[in-house]
């Protein structure tokens, strides 16, 4: 097993550690189930995983404020929210919900993280120190 250390840009404080998804496809919270955390939106990248306790790693996010708050909301009552994300491009939409909801969120990794970061790598998210370890 290898470990890498990247360097990335706090944007939601806190740590989370677990099993990367990673999405090529922009998301929107809504569409997910909140009782298992899985993606129920058709022809989504990551349509049928669940990102619950996971790291999510994403492009961007999508979907009106209501939407994206009530779908983080929901995941976060239900207990189902991803321990952290890695996001390509934040947008406000999604970096607000993922603050109501207090979802450690990083970018600004030293390269794109969706070519970085696989399927299952174990990744260790600490925004406040700006640092994010994966192993493969």
């Amino acid at each position: 097993m290898e470990t890498k250390i990247y360097k990335c840009r706090k944007i939601v404080k806190g740590c989370g550690k677990g099993e990367a998804v990673v999405s090529n496809d922009d998301m929107c919270f809504y569409l997910t189930d909140p009782k298992t955390g899985t993606v129920i939106e058709r022809n989504h990248a990551i349509e049928g995983k669940s990102i619950a306790g996971k790291v999510l790693v994403l492009k961007s996010g999508k979907g009106s404020s209501v939407v994206q708050v009530d779908g983080f909301y929901q995941l976060w009552v239900k207990g189902n929210l991803p321990q952290a994300i890695i996001i390509k491009t934040p947008e406000p939409v999604i970096v607000s919900s993922a603050v109501m909801v207090d979802c450690p969120m990083v970018d600004l990794i030293e390269g794109d993280p969706l070519e970085i970061f696989k399927d299952g790598d174990i990744i260790e998210v600490d925004a406040d120190a700006g640092i994010i370890k994966v192993t493969k």
